[in-house]
């Protein structure tokens, strides 16, 4: 199946009819997405900051992270769910739009940093390595904001194919 014809499928569901049509439904689901998203990047930057030895120096990585990690997954799952629905809404011009494909790749990027870091740093958190780790997540988690802004700004709706 072509990707543009599943796209204008998507679209054409329920749920993203509803979520497009609504006068209220997009903006308020907009506005979980953006508030959800707030909560991933502070919680990451609190750990990000701590790793970079910038803040919170007296306490523990580990503690850090097991008190603010369950915020920021349970807030990433809020913003996974309202981005898919924000998506649906119009995703054949968000899969075609470069900012928000940029903004997917920093997503895969703040992945396999997380990834790299409990792989290989994760058990000497004071390292140099940590320092890079989180000064690395902490540059890809403004990218991904950043990039997602500019993805509102440069969206232009088309009407769907008949």
């Amino acid at each position: 199946m072509d990707l543009d014809l599943l796209l204008r499928s998507l679209e054409a569901t329920g749920f993203a009819t509803s979520v497009r049509e609504s006068e209220a439904l997009f903006p308020w689901v907009e506005a979980i997405h953006v508030l959800a998203i707030t909560l991933v990047v502070g919680s990451i930057a609190i750990v990000d900051l701590r790793l970079m030895g910038l803040a919170s120096r007296d306490r523990a990585i580990a503690r850090i992270a097991s008190e603010v990690l369950p915020c920021t997954w349970a807030a990433f799952g809020m913003a996974a769910i309202s981005g898919a629905l924000l998506f649906s809404s119009n995703a054949f011009n968000y899969a075609h739009n470069s900012y928000f494909q940029a903004k997917l790749a920093f997503l895969v990027l703040a992945g396999v940093n997380m990834a790299v870091f409990h792989l290989f740093v994760g058990h000497d958190a004071d390292s140099r390595g940590a320092r890079i780790a989180g000064g690395v997540s902490l540059a890809i988690w403004i990218c991904v904001v950043a990039f997602g802004r500019w993805t509102g700004f440069t969206l232009h709706a088309t009407p769907l194919a008949s």
